[in-house]
């Protein structure tokens, strides 16, 4: 049976060869070499491999359960979170003024992908509170900071995010809950939300809630909607966590996979909570916590991708079946036939291209954070901004494929439970979904990201991939892929062009073919990267990386052709049928 296998050698390969891991730091100021950093996911990869990949089929099986009002989680999961807590890993990037480790994200990220890759229910609590950390940094009051903060970063208590409503999903200006003051300061919060995940659980013994809602006099619309911090338990007289406050599980939702995540109907009752930020400004306070979570989500993807390209790859080279292609041998392991190598390459050149992406990605937010250049800081503020709807959208599209292909792999064993290719698929399913569906994240960034700045944050960002190319392609070997990259990113900035002068069903009729086009380009840049710098080692692991570079640059990026001829057919094939001949 397959046993997981953290992706180490890539990660440090990434961090000393391809990404500048060191140079970046000094220039940050950050005392944090790529050696320490392999040896912080070394470990990191050894407690996901060993604690939770053995949980991950168990919880899925046995999942959360509500009897009584009490959560409760699958056999393990919660002996595991301690473990996780106490070993510092839910404090990993947190800010050292409330007790975090401060290091860099970049090994957050990946610890994520780690999570993701061997208990994507599992990785949801710690991910989530880390959501709720930032919401509550850069919003709450200080006050409410010194009590919260501490025990959310060391992992001592839990956040869940409580947005959605079931008359108002995506579109928040029709949520309902509200808060009415109490004269004390505080608020009662009242109202029903729905797909609240980690709402309730039996890990910790606080669970802070951050609820969208409505204050008395708000105006309608988004403008009226504030954001307030709602803790399961209010402290009493001594100050202990202990009173439980007016807030219940009415349900769990029956979902097609992450059985073992809690995902929650949450009542509130007039329960006691705290205005997060100013009143009727929920929404930004609330994006500061959503746009942390779209990344996370978007490594989802990939985690799940990765980890079934290694049980898939592991089989292919065990099952015996056919005849080799010139006949003379049989039967063979699969993985001698063409077909087969065409789905776990497609797999393999997605994963390590958007681990490199991802791993760039988390520098510039670390550029975002300590770089000690206002304009560097903004400059990289513009380009996660820019960036995260492509990663949230684009890693989990590419990412439920994979895990597809990788059950198509295993042909009817795919399909049969015993061998956790199901499970993989069906949780891959969810990260399209919820933090803001997949299209809602392709019209955020055609809408949104592309204006930055009057179109000038994407196209620096284009300048910065045609560099780097134009470097890449002094490497030897490198030629054929920097081309078709290049010719890609043509494409692409066609296709922006066209967008820019796009009016709103141009917009909407372009936005995922768009997006995805983005991503084969971004993670094309990777691959060009990576080409140059496994270009100087000889080893079969830098064999193998200019291998899957070369069926990136051949099998995947000509993609990039049809996705910009769709672009460029424009609205009307999508929205000449009237309504009624659906």
């Amino acid at each position: 049976m397959y046993d997981y296998s953290p992706p180490i050698e890539d990660y440090r390969f990434l961090l000393h060869d391809v990404l500048g891991f060191d140079a970046e730091m000094a220039e940050l100021g950050k005392d944090v070499d790529a050696g320490l950093a392999g040896a912080v996911l070394e470990e990191a990869g050894r407690f996901c491999a060993e604690k939770l990949y053995p949980l991950n089929r168990s919880g899925d099986e046995e999942g959360s359960h509500l009897a009584d009002g009490v959560v409760t989680t699958p056999t393990g999961f919660a002996d595991a979170y301690r473990e996780l807590a106490e070993g510092g890993w839910v404090a990993l990037s947190g800010d050292p003024q409330w007790g975090g480790q401060g290091l860099p994200f970049i090994l957050q990220l990946w610890l994520d992908e780690m999570m993701s890759a061997t208990n994507l229910s599992f990785g949801l609590f710690p991910g989530l509170t880390r959501g709720a950390t930032e919401a509550i940094a850069a919003h709450a009051s200080d006050e409410l900071k010194a009590i919260y903060m501490p025990r959310l970063v060391s992992g001592e208590w839990t956040g869940a995010m409580a947005l959605t409503e079931s008359g108002a999903g995506t579109d928040l200006a029709l949520l309902r809950t509200r808060a009415e003051p109490k004269g004390d300061g505080t608020y009662a919060v009242t109202g029903q939300k729905i797909f609240i995940s980690s709402g309730d659980h039996d890990f910790t013994p606080n669970i802070v809630h951050l609820v969208l809602a409505r204050l008395p006099d708000a105006p309608a619309g988004v403008k009226g909607i504030s954001l307030f911090l709602v803790p399961k338990f209010l402290a009493d007289a001594k100050g202990d966590f202990t009173v439980r406050n007016a807030m219940s599980v009415g349900a769990l939702e029956e979902k097609m996979g992450i059985h073992a995540q809690p995902t929650c109907v949450m009542n509130y009752d007039g329960a006691t909570g705290w205005l997060v930020g100013e009143p009727h400004r929920g929404l930004a306070a609330m994006f500061t916590m959503m746009n942390a979570e779209r990344l996370m989500v978007g490594i989802q993807g990939l985690g799940i991708a990765g980890a079934a390209y290694g049980q898939a790859a592991a089989y292919a080279k065990e099952r015996l079946q056919g005849k080799s292609a010139d006949g003379t041998r049989g039967p063979v392991p699969i993985i001698d036939h063409a077909d087969v190598r065409r789905m776990l390459l497609t797999i393999r050149g997605f994963v390590e291209g958007a681990r490199a992406l991802a791993g760039w990605t988390a520098l510039q937010m670390d550029r975002a954070h300590a770089h000690p250049d206002a304009a560097e800081r903004a400059k990289a503020d513009a380009l996660v901004a820019l960036l995260t709807p492509v990663v949230k959208a684009g890693f989990t599209d590419f990412g439920f494929e994979s895990a597809v292909l990788a059950q198509q792999v295993y042909g009817g064993h795919g399909y049969i439970r015993e061998w956790g290719m199901e499970q993989f698929v069906r949780d891959a399913r969810i990260p399209q979904i919820y933090e803001g569906t997949n299209g809602v994240q392709a019209m955020d960034l055609v809408g949104r990201k592309l204006s930055m700045g009057g179109g000038a944050v994407v196209e620096d960002f284009f300048a910065t991939i045609a560099a780097d190319l134009a470097e890449a392609e002094k490497a030897v070997g490198a030629g054929d892929i920097v081309r078709s990259v290049e010719a890609a990113l043509d494409l692409l900035r066609e296709a922006t062009a066209e967008l820019h002068a796009a009016d709103a069903d141009g917009h909407g009729a372009a936005a995922v073919d768009y997006l995805r086009l983005f991503a084969l380009v971004s993670m094309g840049w990777m691959w060009a990267r990576m080409t140059a710098a496994a270009g100087k080692g000889d080893s079969p692991f830098h064999v193998a990386k200019l291998s899957v570079a070369r069926f990136f640059a051949a099998r995947m990026v000509p993609q990039a052709r049809g996705l910009a001829a769709s672009i460029a057919a424009g609205a009307g094939p999508i929205m000449d049928l009237e309504a009624d001949l659906f």
